[in-house]
């Protein structure tokens, strides 16, 4: 007994101090509650305390654009250059795929040379799909592509796959160069993992605003900000494919003779080459996910058609738009994985004709020159009739008119009993709480789940939201997202079990939620707003909607990841299947699932920014008129403090995660 003793007491003593350190914090929030008229500076931050950053900032982005040289040229000269050299690739892939080589500007552009043929890139996505796996991928890709076709996107995809064409590269390069910087120099990593943690994290609108200001409103503009939005999870991959690669490799790379530069290039880069595709995967998928939120500084092409249907409240044209884009991204999803699984080329190929070596890109070379020729006489070959196309917009426009027209008192009166019983009252007591206190308790929870380091960190990002005069808005972001991403929970968690628990339903929820990753979160908005108006309870549904996939794929995952040992042993111990899910499976994938509801807490941050075009008043909306104002620092302010927020999240939740996990003996 005596040995049991030493082991049990510190536990209980642990409890009882965290109780009484959290019912002291409850009862000096309750104090600081009843004495509000005496203490208004705990309720709202001073604003002569306020650190005025977001002024600092301008000015600081007027004088590097107006006044910094740097000696043979400005700081605004270089900017210009920069997007010069990357405006000069674009053209010419635009040229290709969507103008044709045009000489003259404006009306007096005169057609030198056509464009390449629909019917020619049709062929040739097909024949990339066959040579990257099968016939099966190229059928896949063929209907993705011929969907922009008949449904008369073709146009403005092709103005978005120009875009596409050069970010991703860049994008790709410039992240493995980091990445590779990062993996030599442990000194460079530590400066560099705070940075991709905040670019993670920073809503997308706030990129825009110093984007506008350096480069101007072009579709160069929006594709450096669509490269700088991709770029972190490649430098991310990039550091863990390399560090992954076996030791025994490098060392038999160095004992064969190989330099530094060569270990990179012939052996640590082609053993990551699997890992690294899938970063390649992400900046495709990341920089289609930019291209409406691009649109607002001129990207044009299908986020602007989306765009433009939002602001117009055309539900079909905004619909065919946005599944134009998902279709895009299948496409280049399946392409980007079936090339990372594909073998490398029989070394007796090498030695034979060109046609048995490159088949497929003599093919597609002949049917290019043959469109080119028939084109001349059949114009159709070039451009897709009009006549032919097909549309829904018609469709999706009656369906929203007859839900309204008959469903609509039942819709008011789900939204009302919401509003009026759920959300108005969590959001006036969040504003209502004093800012000292929410900060004390952020932080007395971040030090009870990681320590004084963690707890010190979340509570300097919650005095960092208050100090910079935004708190209010910051706890509207808070309330929104709080009760989408409990929402979502509820109705996540429940479908992610009987996901997991049923393989037919699992194939059909992971069919549904690749869907809904997909699709561009614009989209999630038009249907909300047609039948809910603006407004907080339209904006929570678009996050619910958005932002509810991550929950299920963790909860599916984390409960199918338990151990089939540790599941045949409860069923011998006499458990029913209630009890095996409840008493087993939930309490080991937990942890799982609590990551997934910290992604689903990302998401919902992410969704926010753009619901504060439908009239939320939140960090959000910060961003969004710091934005039409171009007012750098207003914007970054405000999308540092969403970043926070997530940062907060992120930190308290991956240390209790980890904390349940070495309990259970998982790590």
């Amino acid at each position: 007994m005596n040995a049991v003793v030493p082991v049990m007491k510190p536990a209980t003593l642990t409890v009882n101090r965290w109780l009484l350190l959290w019912t002291g914090m409850i009862v000096f929030t309750l104090l600081l509650m009843f004495a509000r008229e005496s203490l208004p500076w705990a309720f709202k931050y001073p604003r002569a305390w306020q650190l005025p950053l977001a002024g600092w900032i301008s000015d600081f982005m007027k004088w590097l654009i107006n006044s910094f040289d740097l000696g043979l040229f400005t700081f605004k000269d270089f900017t210009r250059w920069v997007a010069w050299m990357v405006e000069q690739p674009y053209r010419l892939v635009r040229s290709m795929l969507s103008t044709g080589f045009l000489s003259g500007v404006g009306s007096d552009a005169v057609l030198v040379f056509p464009r390449v043929s629909w019917v020619a890139l049709l062929a040739g996505v097909m024949l990339l799909g066959h040579y990257a796996k099968d016939w099966k991928l190229a059928a896949l890709v063929g209907a993705c592509f011929a969907y922009l076709v008949v449904f008369g996107q073709w146009d403005s995809a092709m103005v978005t796959l120009s875009s596409i064409i050069i970010a991703v590269p860049i994008g790709i390069v410039g992240g493995m160069s980091l990445g590779i910087l990062g993996h030599r120099s442990t000194l460079f990593r530590q400066f560099l993992i705070p940075i991709l943690d905040l670019m993670q994290t920073v809503p997308v609108f706030a990129y825009l605003v110093p984007v506008l200001l350096l480069f101007g409103f072009s579709p160069v503009s929006a594709m450096i900000a669509t490269i700088i939005y991709a770029l972190p999870p490649m430098v991310r991959v990039t550091l863990l494919a390399l560090e992954q690669i076996s030791s025994e490799i490098v060392e038999a790379g160095a004992m064969a003779g190989c330099s530094r530069r060569q270990l990179l290039w012939k052996v640590q880069l082609p053993s990551a080459k699997r890992s690294l595709m899938v970063g390649v995967n992400q900046v495709v998928m990341l920089s289609l996910n930019m291209v409406i939120i691009a649109s607002m500084i001129g990207a044009g092409g299908l986020g602007y058609d989306v765009l433009t249907a939002l602001r117009r409240l055309k539900i079909g044209e905004g619909v065919e738009a946005g599944v134009a884009i998902t279709l895009l991204a299948i496409a280049l999803d399946r392409l980007s994985q079936a090339y990372a699984n594909r073998s490398p080329p029989m070394h007796s190929l090498q030695n034979q004709s060109v046609w048995v070596r490159h088949p497929h890109a003599l093919l597609f070379a002949g049917i290019v020159g043959l469109t080119w020729l028939i084109g001349i006489y059949v114009p159709a070959m070039n451009t897709y009739p009009e006549s032919w196309q097909v549309t829904t917009g018609s469709f999706w426009g009656d369906l929203v008119r007859y839900i309204n027209i008959n469903f609509f008192d039942a819709l008011e009166s789900v939204k009302n009993f919401l509003l009026l019983n759920i959300m108005v009252p969590f959001k006036r007591f969040l504003i209502s709480l004093p800012w000292i206190a929410v900060v004390a308790m952020v932080g007395l929870g971040g030090w009870q789940l990681g320590g004084w380091r963690l707890g010190l960190l979340t509570a300097s990002l919650t005095s960092f939201i208050a100090i910079v005069g935004l708190w209010t808005k910051a706890m509207v972001t808070l309330y929104l997202c709080g009760l989408s991403v409990i929402i979502a929970c509820l109705i996540g968690i429940p479908i992610g079990i009987l996901a997991a628990r049923n393989n037919r339903v699992h194939r059909i929820v992971s069919v549904v939620i690749d869907t809904l990753q997909t699709l561009p979160s614009f989209v999630y908005l038009m249907p909300v707003v047609m039948l809910f108006r603006v407004g907080d309870f339209a904006a929570m549904l678009a996050v619910i909607a958005y932002a509810i996939t991550p929950i299920i794929r963790y909860t599916d995952h984390g409960i199918r990841q338990v151990s089939a040992d540790l599941i045949e042993a409860s069923r011998q111990a006499g458990c029913t299947r209630g009890q095996l899910l409840r008493k087993v499976q939930i309490p080991l994938a937990l942890p799982h699932i609590m990551l997934g509801v910290n992604q689903t807490i990302m998401m919902a941050l992410s969704m926010l920014v753009i619901t504060a075009l439908v009239g939320t008043r939140e960090l959000g909306q910060e961003v969004y008129i710091a934005l039409t104002k171009a007012d750098t620092g207003r914007g970054i302010i405000a999308g540092v403090c969403v970043a926070f927020i997530a940062i907060i999240a992120d930190r308290m939740i991956g240390a209790w995660a980890s904390k349940r996990k070495r309990e259970y003996g998982l790590e």
